[in-house]
């Protein structure tokens, strides 16, 4: 994903179609005295509808779509004749775009499968034509309903990426270098920190043909939760997740300290984060010796972080290990394989 082409957040002024006026029309034909009314009823506006397309993976495409208008609906005409309903307007989002109104900051819907639609904006109802409104005691009305007026909305679109695993970990964790390892990904790697500025996806393969897809993030930092750095913005993609992947650099000074500032900004961020799945790694075995990792998880260990996968991207070793560990937790969620 290059980052100038990855778009979360969009802000859209949608307004639906108003509805077509029915038709007064009287009958004049020849032969006929006095023709009766026979006006048809007006088009339905059209609405404005959100699809999701799976084909899509960004908001890019809706970067500069500042407006969306659905047309109007038609008037009726004579001899009952009904106005042609006003086309739809079609907004085409990738899955996992929650809508929100721009004004109240509600959350209206969500799109989560291909090809799902949802009307953003209702089209006004077309008006009923003067044939409606006959009696026996009222027999050549000359008049008829007018169309009803089209909605308008401000929309927010926003999305949260789709992955089962999201990535964890602090700027030059690793995570960028692990997620190029285990996948066709190819994202930007450097030795300093905040070189990812965008979520990445990657899909990795694992034993007898199955795959499941990871999310690497913009590292958090401590106090991300209260808006420092830049992965307060990203913190939405993780809610997605399944399985969330711990990644503690095996350098770090305080290993269990680390873990414990991760944890507590997801927690401050949104507390139904910390009761996913989760695993929780070393990452960078090759920096440090083998007894200084074992020293490493021994002091995890002592402080309740139990069940932890050592590992290197650029030795791969223990990387087999980490896939089995996510593919078990992936087992205990809603997990569905992607094809």
């Amino acid at each position: 994903m290059a980052s100038s082409n990855f778009v979360d957040y969009v802000k859209i002024y949608c307004r639906s179609g108003k509805g077509g006026p029915g038709s007064a029309n009287l009958r004049h034909e020849k032969f006929v005295e006095k023709g009766g009314p026979d006006g048809g009823d007006g088009g339905r506006g059209g609405h404005v509808i959100v699809r999701g397309n799976a084909q899509y993976w960004t908001l890019i495409h809706l970067k500069f779509a500042r407006h969306v208008f659905a047309e109007d609906g038609e008037s009726g005409g004579k001899q009952r004749s009904f106005g042609s309903d006003g086309k739809d307007a079609y907004i085409d989002v990738p899955l996992g775009t929650v809508v929100k109104n721009a004004d109240t900051d509600e959350i209206l819907f969500e799109i989560t499968e291909d090809k799902q639609e949802v009307i953003l904006a209702k089209g006004g109802r077309g008006g009923l034509g003067n044939w409606h409104f006959r009696t026996s005691t009222f027999q050549t009305p000359r008049f008829a309903q007018p169309g009803e007026p089209s909605v308008e909305i401000t929309a927010i679109l926003e999305l949260k990426v789709l992955a089962d695993v999201g990535l964890v970990g602090f700027p030059n964790a690793g995570k960028s270098t692990l997620l190029s390892v285990v996948s066709a990904a190819k994202p930007e790697i450097a030795p300093y920190e905040f070189t990812t500025l965008v979520p990445n996806l990657g899909m990795v393969k694992h034993r007898d043909n199955h795959s499941f897809c990871i999310a690497d993030i913009p590292g958090i930092i401590e106090g991300a939760a209260e808006g420092r750095g830049i992965g307060l913005r990203f913190l939405r993609h993780i809610e997605r997740n399944s399985v969330l992947l711990f990644m503690i650099p095996a350098d770090s000074e305080d290993p269990v300290k680390a873990f414990e500032i991760l944890l507590d900004e997801l927690r401050r961020y949104n507390p139904e984060l910390v009761d996913k799945e989760r695993v929780v790694s070393i990452s960078k075995t090759d920096l440090v010796t083998e007894e200084e990792l074992t020293k490493a998880i021994e002091k995890m260990k002592k402080a309740g972080i139990t069940d932890i996968v050592a590992f290197s991207s650029h030795t791969t070793q223990g990387l087999q290990q980490l896939k089995d560990k996510l593919w078990d937790r992936l087992q205990k969620t809603n997990f569905v394989e992607r094809e």
